[in-house]
Parts: C-alpha cells; sequence; structure tokens
C-alpha cells in the first residue's frame, strides 16, 4: 500500500482522493462484477434445475419402460406356456385319434380276413359239391329210359 504524502493540513488531498476515487472505481467494478456473477450463478442454478427435471423425466420414462418391458416378457412368457400346452393337448388328442383309427382299422382288417376265409370256405364247399354232381352224373346211365 502506498503512503500519502503529508501537507499542511494533513495528508496530500489529490492523493487521498485519487485513492478514494480508484477504490471507489475498484468497488464498484468489484460490486458490477459479483452482480454478474450472481446473475450468471442464477442462471447455471435455472439450468440446473431444468436438467434435473429432465432427469427425474427421464428417469421416471425408464422405470415405466422396465416395467411395460417386464409386464410384456411375463405376458409373453404366458402366452408362450400356454400355446405349448395347447399344442401338447392337441398333439395327445391327435395321437389318440390316430390310435382309434388305427384299432379300428385293424379290427376290421382281422374281420375282413375272417370273412375271407369264411368264404373261401364256402366256395371251396360249393366247389366240392360241384364236383361231387360232376362226378354222379358220370354215374347216371344217359342210356337208362327206364325211369
Amino acid at each position: 500500500m502506498n503512503k500519502f504524502d503529508r501537507s499542511i493540513n494533513g495528508y496530500n488531498i489529490k492523493q487521498v482522493n485519487a485513492f478514494v476515487d480508484d477504490t471507489v472505481f475498484k468497488v464498484e467494478d468489484m460490486i458490477t462484477k459479483m452482480k454478474e456473477k450472481d446473475l450468471e450463478i442464477d442462471r447455471l442454478k435455472k439450468e440446473l434445475d431444468h436438467y434435473r427435471m429432465m432427469d427425474a423425466t427421464l428417469n421416471r420414462a425408464v422405470v415405466m419402460a422396465e416395467e411395460a418391458s417386464s409386464k410384456y416378457k411375463e405376458s409373453s412368457l404366458n402366452e408362450s406356456d400356454l400355446i405349448i400346452t395347447e399344442a401338447k393337448k392337441n398333439a395327445n388328442r391327435i395321437v389318440n385319434d390316430a390310435l382309434l383309427k388305427a384299432e379300428t382299422i385293424e379290427a376290421e382288417s382281422q374281420r375282413l380276413r375272417r370273412n375271407i376265409v369264411t368264404y373261401k370256405r364256402r366256395i371251396r364247399s360249393i366247389i366240392e359239391e360241384q364236383m361231387t354232381l360232376i362226378d354222379d352224373l358220370d354215374k347216371v346211365d344217359l342210356n337208362d329210359t327206364s325211369k
């Protein structure tokens, strides 16, 4: 700090006035800069609040998306389980129907085989009767007119 020169009535008035003017200028400059800094701080606080609100909104959106995704996944799993269960039921029904048809066809096949055997016997019996008749025709005397 500079020392003031002395004069008759005390310190040199010009130097004191210059110092006071310089000090007032510096204080006013500091006050102006502080006001500017305060304004900048207020602006940055508002901007920070805005970003915090955006962050909170985005966090809520992410949470909602995660919940929706979980619900969709759970719903999909339930639906796939239901589809699998229905497919197994249908497969069992188809297999059971096929087994019943196979049993029916096998029974019909056995019935037809028995019928074939029966028809063969009948035809064989008829043919044998006809052969017997043919053989008996040889025994009949065609010359015998007595009858």
